[in-house]
C-alpha cells in the first residue's frame, strides 16, 4: 500500500511539473520581444530555450526529484512569478 501511494504521489508531482513548464513556455512564447526588452529581463529567445529544456527533460527524466526537474521548476516559477508580471506590464492589452 505503501509503494502504491508513493508512486502515486510520485506521479501527481510529475504531472504537476509538466502542467507548470507547459504553461510557463506558452506563455513566454506569447509576450513579443520588445517586451523582453522594454523589461530588463533576459530575451525571448533565453527564456524560451530554458522552459523549452526544462520542459524536455521533465519529459525524458519523468522523476520528480531528479536535481535537473528541480532546477527547471525553479526556473518555471521565477519566469511565472517575476518575468510574467514585468512583461505584462510592459504590454498594452
Amino acid at each position: 500500500m505503501l509503494s502504491s501511494l508513493t508512486a502515486l504521489v510520485g506521479l501527481v508531482a510529475t504531472l504537476g511539473f509538466v502542467v507548470v513548464k507547459a504553461y510557463a513556455l506558452i506563455s513566454a512564447l506569447t509576450f513579443s520581444e520588445q517586451a523582453y526588452e522594454a523589461s530588463a529581463k533576459l530575451t525571448k529567445v533565453a527564456w524560451c530555450a530554458i522552459l523549452g529544456l526544462a520542459l524536455v527533460a521533465q519529459l525524458v527524466f519523468r522523476s520528480p526529484i531528479q536535481m535537473l526537474n528541480l532546477v527547471g521548476l525553479v526556473a518555471a516559477l521565477v519566469f511565472l512569478a517575476d518575468v510574467r508580471p514585468a512583461l505584462r506590464d510592459v504590454t498594452p492589452r
